[in-house]
């Protein structure tokens, strides 16, 4: 009799904390999307987003918005086994992502062995393309740049070496819909040029004399703007691949590719009309690794710009990217 109280006891508990596990709930503080608010529950992998909305279908507002005061159900942490990160110590620090971003875990070794040179546009005395919203002033390269250190930090945590070529120590990753622009941007600590062939020449350079002394055998460099064209034309992002380069093309065609397989899961109705072309210019005719160009969106229009001010939606365009830089990387393995 006491044996059976006994289990009976054990297995009830065991029930009592798998249903807990399985019911963990947490609210949106005010102004978190969904990958905010995951990240806030360090749920930061892909297949947690997908859990996720389906855990909690029918609680979501417009475009599968958050509502405030409803408590939605969070996906099992580790519901799937993780592979064995590169190094003994899963826990790094980049000062350059901000205190509150500084902190990253590495959770997969998917990118083990690869090398990533990442290029915000302008920078500097130079602060690119400008919209408008109301009365403020929207400046490409600080939109560029925080979705450069989201991109950052995803490839990081997938195992990469990545080599964050324009910097700002003051910034980090901001959450802000309205990023205050500055030009304290360098090119890894050198001042950055007025005149736009020097300072083109400046980080092709950089990366050059980074890619000479690198081992890895597959480094790829991504340069990412955002565009300006008249007010009225939305434009999907795009991407410029180095002409005549074979793999510069696979590799526009991937993210683009990706890109557009996410916006049928995420907004089946929209469609996705992104591009990709050649182009001859300075950056991917003289940049050593292979190279493509990322326009991310008309910064003028007012649908695209939604795009950049929700800081939801420019962690969206750093997880996509990243997802399609892991399967460009995957497929280059697959053809040696």
């Amino acid at each position: 009799m006491i044996l059976r109280f006994t289990f009976t006891v054990i297995f009830s508990f065991i029930i009592s904390c798998i249903t807990t596990v399985a019911q963990e709930l947490d609210s949106p503080k005010n102004g978190e999307g969904v990958h905010s608010f995951l990240q806030r529950n360090k749920r930061t992998e892909q297949k947690h987003y997908q859990q996720f909305l389906k855990l909690n279908r029918g609680k979501f507002g417009k475009n599968n918005s958050l509502l405030l005061g409803v408590k939605y159900k969070l996906p099992p942490l580790n519901s799937t086994p993780v592979p064995p990160p590169t190094t003994t110590k899963s826990k790094r620090k980049e000062p350059l992502f901000g205190k509150k971003w500084e902190e990253y875990t590495i959770q997969s070794n998917k990118l083990a062995g690869a090398c990533f040179y990442l290029v915000c546009g302008h920078g500097g005395p130079d602060c690119g393309a400008i919209g408008k919203v109301g009365n403020f002033k929207l400046h490409e390269d600080e939109y560029a740049y925080d979705i450069t250190l989201r991109l950052a930090r995803n490839l990081l945590m997938e195992g990469a070496t990545v080599h964050i070529i324009i910097q700002d120590a003051k910034d980090g990753i901001r959450d802000d819909k309205y990023l205050e622009n500055n030009k304290s941007e360098t090119c890894m600590g050198d001042p950055i040029p007025k005149e736009q062939f020097p300072r083109l020449k400046q980080r092709c350079d950089k990366i050059n004399s980074i890619s000479s002394k690198t081992k890895s055998s597959y480094q790829r460099a991504v340069f990412i703007h955002l565009d300006s064209r008249k007010k009225s034309q939305q434009v999907d992002a795009y991407f410029y691949y180095s002409t005549g380069n074979a793999q510069s093309k696979r590799l526009a065609n991937t993210l683009r590719n990706n890109i557009e397989s996410r916006y049928k899961i995420h907004q089946p109705n929209r469609g996705f009309s992104g591009t990709i072309s050649p182009r001859n210019l300075y950056v991917l005719k003289n940049t050593t690794p292979v190279c493509v160009l990322a326009e991310l969106g008309n910064i003028r229009n007012s649908a695209d710009q939604k795009r950049f001010i929700i800081s939801d939606n420019r962690q969206a365009l750093a997880n996509w990217l990243c997802e399609g830089l892991i399967k460009d990387y995957e497929n280059n393995k697959k053809k040696k």
